[in-house]
């Protein structure tokens, strides 16, 4: 399968390889490379592509009063792909729009505009025996483990479910299944038996992470998966992540506010502001070298025990704008330490620029001032 990716217009989505050699996107990135002097590592037009979103967006229709209604503008415009066995985490604060994104790639909601394509497949064409088999390749890891897995269902009974709904195994083919995927997350064979009030958080989780991994899926798109465990635990969860990954080629889309974990578990990185992508590129990148204003606030206010990794701290002015009236121009100005009167008027557009793409209308002179 090739890499090269076009949007619906005809205008061909940017690769990492394309970022690397300085040339020009438009508002997506081939996600799935390191790139070292100038030079694409690990994804080539070898790399098999499963998942392509080409701007995708999702506004909720909501009700202000009486005849008054508005739009929550949750996703604008969101691109990227993702190649077999890579990592893509999503980064931002809270109401950024990485849940709704989560959301638009397991299917669970249509989005307003843009397209998403699972294994070549646009999502939105298929009918419906087609779309229940791409749901199939598509599952999720939610962040509290204990609300979503059923409490009336014992372990045996959540992971043989999805088996039972989605393929044609028999009662011991499907046993057999549900005892070796057990093993596989690091669970004994007495558990299955077991309801999950009777496990501790990071066992939940496990449980969580083999009803996800049952069907092998193609993708699996963690939500804040270790957020709610002890420190202790996060680390073996986050093993297990990438052991499965090893295992099975599975391509993670890993969302998260905690950037020390991005850092262990991801290929790759895209930042999120206000339902927008502000940057986009390989994590070494992003981590040695921040450059959109925004991500360097976050990667400020990381703590590092690390002397020579401290960051000055970046201070933002305000507070997040309601997605109900979003800014004119970059959605970040009127929280930018360097905005001028361009940056209220135009929309920057994602381009490529030192191993990366970033969305900034002055990012080369803030570059040069910082040195």
């Amino acid at each position: 399968m090739t890499t090269l990716q076009a949007h619906a217009d005809g205008t061909p989505i940017a690769t990492t390889a394309d970022v690397a050699a300085g040339a020009t996107g438009d508002s997506a990135a081939h996600v799935g490379a390191d790139t070292q002097g100038g030079t694409a590592h690990g994804v080539t037009s070898t790399h098999e592509i499963v998942l392509v979103a080409d701007r995708l967006t999702k506004h909720y229709p909501v009700s202000r009063g009486w005849f008054r209604h508005g739009l929550v503008k949750a996703l604008n415009g969101v691109s990227f792909t993702l190649a077999r066995g890579r990592t893509l985490a999503v980064v931002g604060e809270s109401g950024c729009g990485k849940s709704t994104l989560a959301r638009q790639l397991t299917m669970i909601e249509a989005p307003t505009s843009g397209t998403l394509s699972i294994d070549g497949r646009d999502v939105a064409l298929d009918d419906r025996a087609q779309a229940a088999a791409l749901r199939r390749q598509v599952q999720m890891v939610f962040q509290n483990p204990f609300a979503s897995l059923n409490p009336r269902k014992t372990v045996e009974q959540t992971l043989a479910e999805p088996l039972v709904i989605n393929t044609t195994l028999d009662a011991a083919a499907r046993s057999a299944r549900v005892a070796d995927m057990l093993r596989t997350v690091g669970l004994r064979p007495e558990h299955i038996k077991r309801y999950p009030h009777m496990f501790s958080g990071g066992q939940r989780q496990r449980v969580a992470i083999a009803r996800a991994m049952i069907l092998e899926p193609r993708i699996v798109v963690a939500d804040e998966p270790v957020s709610a465990l002890d420190v202790s635990i996060q680390a073996q969860i986050l093993n297990l992540f990438m052991d499965l990954q090893e295992q099975f080629g599975t391509s993670y889309v890993f969302i998260s506010h905690n950037l020390s974990v991005v850092e262990h578990v991801a290929h790759d990185v895209m930042v999120m502001y206000l339902g927008g992508v502000v940057e986009l590129g390989p994590k070494r990148t992003i981590f040695d070298k921040p450059l959109h204003p925004y991500t360097r606030s976050l990667m400020s206010a990381t703590p590092s025990l690390d002397a020579t990794r401290r960051q000055v701290k970046v201070q933002l002015q305000g507070e997040l704008p309601s997605p109900l009236n979003l800014p004119s121009g970059c959605t970040f100005h009127q929280r930018c330490p360097y905005a001028k009167a361009l940056c209220s008027e135009s929309v920057p557009q994602l381009r490529s620029l030192d191993g990366r793409l970033v969305a900034c209308h002055r990012i080369e002179e803030i570059d040069s001032l910082l040195v």
